[in-house]
């Protein structure tokens, strides 16, 4: 089969596209054909050799749609639609940047969807985590939001998923550079706010915000969360994984709180009451970019740039 395989930390440079033996199925493991799969900020952090658990060579992606080519589980049948998102599948052992990929059964998720396979492939990991950070933000018809990366992939996909349930919904994004500005107003959003150096740039408060710089923005964002607002700490885009010198009394104000959603907890059940809810909303779910497996290069080189912005996929 063909993959993209890496051997040493690097730049796009490393992400070399070559043959490799199909893998082989073994006892408690499937082999599912990839029909596309999202580029994540995660996966360049592996690239870059910055996740000290990955040992190389690998073949990255840590989540991908397909369906099943052949399986040891008698719950999966041969050309089941499926989805695969996280375990330690891109880290532990090789992931889904190829033909093929051999993933534990406990981590296949089979799906009811008629989206294409382009949509589908912008859906598991980013609109998933998308998905349950409002659900733990506990979304309500009144909230004033406010989106901190608005540009990324699951802040694009946060919006989508608001404005298709409450359209009048006010949702702020925060951005580094405010050359995006007209991008992101153009993308749904009511306003949009300079984040230079780590704090934003506005009086403004809110009642529920979606953290995906994480801890390197953390405390700055609760300058500017209301009296009982929620914050969901989902990401970590920042580059930075741990708080450090934050107090908890001092620093969360007027009653906040704060929560967070780890995108491993999931299951079946859950995607495809998230796949409801799109196809219910009738939720854009379309990728910024497409890819082939043969241009991972750019896929990536793009994702780190200044300009990226939304959801970045490659199609088999």
């Amino acid at each position: 089969m063909k993959a993209v395989v890496i051997k040493k930390a690097g730049g796009p440079k490393a992400l070399k596209y070559k043959e490799v033996p199909t893998p082989k199925v073994k006892p408690g493991w499937s082999l599912i054909k990839v029909k596309g799969f999202g580029i994540n900020h995660s996966e360049i952090f592996t690239r870059e050799g910055k996740s000290p658990s990955v040992k190389f060579p690998r073949i990255l992606g840590i989540e991908c749609v397909g369906v099943v080519e052949k399986s040891t589980s008698d719950k999966l049948e041969k050309g089941q639609k499926i989805i695969s998102i996280m375990g330690e599948m891109g880290r532990a052992f090789d992931g889904s940047y190829a033909e093929f990929v051999l993933l534990p059964n406990e981590q296949i998720y089979p799906v009811e969807t008629k989206l294409d396979w382009t949509d589908l492939a912008a859906v598991p990991e980013t609109f998933y985590t998308a998905y349950g950070s409002l659900k733990t933000m506990n979304l309500q018809a009144d909230d004033k939001v406010l989106i901190r990366s608005g540009a990324s992939g699951v802040g694009i996909a946060t919006l989508r998923l608001i404005k298709a349930k409450y359209p009048n919904v006010k949702v702020t994004a925060s951005a580094r550079s405010m050359q995006k500005e007209t991008m992101l107003l153009d993308a749904g959003y009511d306003a949009v706010v300079k984040d230079k150096d780590g704090k934003l740039k506005t009086k403004k408060m809110f009642n529920k915000v979606l953290e995906l710089v994480g801890p390197a923005t953390l405390k700055d964002t609760f300058n500017h969360v209301a009296p009982s607002g929620i914050v969901c700490n989902t990401g970590e885009l920042g580059g930075q994984w741990y708080m450090d010198g934050f107090d908890p009394i001092g620093d969360i104000h007027n009653g906040a709180y704060l929560t967070s959603l780890s995108s491993g907890e999931v299951t079946s059940a859950k995607l495809n009451e998230m796949l409801d809810y799109i196809k219910k909303y009738n939720v854009n779910v379309k990728p910024t970019k497409v890819y082939k497996l043969t241009e991972i290069r750019e896929a990536h080189k793009y994702l780190e740039s200044n300009h990226s912005f939304g959801k970045v996929v490659v199609i088999n």
